[in-house]
């Protein structure tokens, strides 16, 4: 009997193990596949956009760029990244779709249609005018062209002396949004006389482009100009006080001032906006350089500028591109406290100072960063009659209490 139930629980002890390992194969069979571990490493890729870093000013080789057959196409960028094993952690992409390899590639592609043109511009005036205002646009921006025109950038005469306008733009980004872009230009063009247009794409990092484009135009077509205010739309422009403060400087003189930017070092964070990898710029600074929104030179600084941007290696950041070519010419830019091309900043002393008044902008030359409505705003108020900005009065006499004067009042004699 003891036999028998012992050989009993053996079998069923064995059942049991065979029960465990086919319910152990039926639920590994269940695990999803991507939740499997390789048994085998995978070899670790490690993509390389670039080359090995060289001199910032030095032309790169066609043998040290990527051959163009293997430029990824942006569409298929994230697929491709996401399909890539690395053993570290990846770098964060930068957000823009800007393709670092293919402007290394194109980066000498510097000569483009000038698909509308005015050469007529700087002619209207015996002498040329006195001062020209060029002003960045795209081509859907319609409306800060418009509210440029009706305020600060009226054409015609400002304390007497003669002003001219023109707004610089590119081919737009996405045509087939604004399918009608090339007949409402053209038809804009022939209404105000005041647009140039090239053939390139208005991007961020083609204002390189639109910054010697317009050069050469000015070299070649507005010669005779005394002074140019290049700026943004986007800023109010006090233009009574630029005239005033040119009008005390020679034009065949060297002069270009603006709210000048030092030290600044190139951002190699790649989410931002400004990144710029060491391969494409070696040096942990950036030479002096005016903040865009807005700043003044002279005609013969123009001339001077158009020449070296000829000879300076393209670099995607306009501001910096010029501040590269201002160093060429050995010309140090001038610091004007006027220009706020990063706005008004508020004292943290004063919380409760509003900054949106007349009176600040009394004095200033450039302010950045407004909207159409605030610039339309702006420039009522500061050419209202009704303005008053007062301002702390003198005491001549010295201080008294007015209780002592009226006992002195009351003791003197009737």
């Amino acid at each position: 009997m003891r036999v028998r139930l012992k050989g009993d629980a053996i079998c069923t002890l064995f059942l049991l193990v065979a029960l465990c390992s086919l319910l152990y194969s039926q639920l590994e069979h269940l695990v999803p596949v991507g939740n499997k571990k390789p048994t085998q490493k995978q070899p670790s890729v490690t993509p390389e956009i670039f080359p090995e870093p060289r001199a910032p000013w030095r032309p790169m080789p066609a043998e040290a760029t990527v051959p163009r057959s293997q430029v990824t196409p942006i569409v298929r960028r994230t697929e491709v990244a996401n399909n890539r094993v690395q053993t570290t952690t990846p770098p964060p992409l930068t957000d823009s779709a800007f393709n670092f390899k293919r402007y290394l590639l194109n980066k000498d592609n510097r000569n483009f249609n000038l698909l509308i043109n005015q050469p007529k511009k700087c002619r209207k005036t015996p002498g040329g005018p006195f001062l020209l205002i060029a002003i960045k646009s795209v081509v859907e921006d319609f409306d800060r062209r418009e509210i440029v025109r009706k305020t600060w950038g009226r054409e015609g005469l400002v304390n007497g002396e003669q002003i001219q306008r023109v707004f610089l733009l590119g081919t737009p980004k996405n045509r087939t949004v604004l399918a009608t872009w090339d007949t409402l230009i053209h038809q804009e063009s022939q209404t105000y006389r005041d647009i140039l247009l090239w053939d390139f794409m208005d991007t961020f990092f083609n204002l390189t482009l639109k910054e010697i484009h317009f050069l050469n135009w000015a070299a070649e077509f507005c010669h005779n100009v005394k002074f140019i205010f290049k700026g943004d739309a986007d800023v109010f422009v006090n233009v009574e006080n630029i005239v005033d403060f040119l009008e005390r400087h020679d034009p065949t003189e060297d002069l270009f001032v603006g709210d000048i930017i030092y030290n600044a070092r190139p951002i190699r964070v790649r989410k931002s906006k400004y990144y710029i990898p060491e391969t494409m710029y070696g040096l942990s600074i950036y030479p002096a350089y005016a903040g865009g929104g807005g700043f003044l030179l002279s005609s013969r600084t123009m001339r001077k500028l158009s020449r070296a941007c000829r000879e300076v290696e393209l670099f995607p950041i306009d501001d910096v591109f010029l501040g590269m070519c201002l160093q060429r010419i050995n010309l140090k830019p001038i610091l004007h406290e006027g220009f706020k091309t990063f706005g008004i900043v508020k004292p943290s002393a004063a919380p409760h100072l509003q900054t949106f008044d007349p009176c600040f902008y009394k004095d200033l030359m450039v302010v950045h960063s407004l909207k159409v409505a605030e610039i339309w705003l702006m420039w009522n108020l500061l050419h209202s009659p009704r303005l008053s900005c007062t301002q702390k009065k003198q005491v001549k006499k010295p201080f008294q209490w007015k209780k002592k004067a009226q006992i002195t009042t009351q003791a003197s004699p009737l």
